[in-house]
């Protein structure tokens, strides 16, 4: 079976270099009418270049696909409907929203800025609803839609000197949630893709003992989930390096007490940390409730000995 994407129409923002280059032309190449979205500024986010972008669809029209270049910023509301807008405009409609767009200002904790803080947060967070907010209420109303938002390793597991970047992949995490909750039931779907490759972003880094990491062993991934064959939503997808594989926020079973005190707690943690049998709460279709339907249950299972394993 050829997955394909006639007649759909995708907006990619990042979609000028690296990755976001790759997705804008493997759909394109697959039927997808594109809107590649890139303002073009440095790897800090400093700056415009119009040049990527155009470069992007100039490259893809040679080849015979419809595209549109998009020069507006994430990091603004208005740059997000505009982004949004563009799609509309040229082609009516969006059907695939993958927000790749993203910037590093590396520095220590002890010594970031406030300002790097909020840029990094305005590209990839802020960035993500920025255009998410926009193109929702048009997918839901048309009764379908593919979201892709774009974490990171470094906000699953957190990494040195970027403590910007962490937080803020590690808060699409929660959005790409609450986006797969809300639209589950009108035919709207949203996943996160974590990937490794090696692009601008591993600037200053040694990637000599690499493995082959090209954003082309990231893209297949993301078209799946930008697929109407697409059969998940709320999940993690991680892929690097030829490995593809889901991630999942897992919990031990925990140990109830009707009452604890401090020791209490230091005598237990062990068990309390055993994470030997985890339990997972999917998100779609009730993670949330059935999250704490479990930890509520706890107490009906309660032991003799005064406490209970959950």
């Amino acid at each position: 079976m050829n997955l394909r994407f006639d007649d759909r129409v995708a907006v990619i923002t990042g979609a000028g270099r690296g990755l976001g280059r790759e997705y804008a032309l493997l759909l394109a190449s697959l039927g997808a009418k594109v809107v590649v979205n890139d303002p073009g500024g440095s790897l800090t986010g400093d700056g415009n270049d119009p040049g990527p972008a155009h470069a992007v669809v100039d490259e893809i029209r040679a080849a015979g696909g419809p595209a549109v270049a998009n020069t507006d910023t994430v990091g603004t509301a208005a740059g997000g409907e505009a982004i949004v807008g563009t799609a509309l405009e040229t082609y009516g409609r969006i059907d695939i929203l993958i927000h790749n767009a993203g910037i590093v200002r590396r520095a220590s904790l002890k010594d970031m800025s406030y300002d790097d803080f909020d840029a990094v947060l305005d590209v990839h967070l802020r960035g993500a609803f920025h255009v998410v907010r926009p193109a929702f209420p048009l997918m839901c109303a048309a009764g379908y839609g593919r979201i892709v938002l774009t974490s990171s390793i470094g906000g699953l597991y957190g990494n040195h000197g970027v403590a910007n970047y962490a937080a803020a992949k590690a808060g699409i995490l929660g959005l790409c949630n609450v986006v797969a909750l809300e639209g589950a039931a009108e035919g709207v779907t949203c996943n996160a893709i974590v990937p490794g490759a090696v692009t601008r972003m591993a600037e200053g880094l040694d990637t000599s003992a690499y493995p082959p990491m090209g954003a082309d062993l990231v893209a297949p991934v993301v078209g799946w989930l930008a697929h109407e064959t697409c059969s998940v939503t709320g999940e993690v997808f991680v892929a690097i390096a030829g490995r593809v594989a889901r991630a999942v926020v897992a919990e031990s079973p925990g140990v109830y007490r009707p009452e604890w005190t401090v020791e209490e707690v230091a005598g237990d943690i062990d068990a309390i940390r055993d994470l030997s049998t985890p339990v997972t709460f999917p998100v779609v279709p009730e993670g949330h409730a059935e999250h704490i339907r479990y930890s509520f249950g706890a107490a009906d299972t309660q032991s003799s000995d005064g406490r209970a394993h959950v």
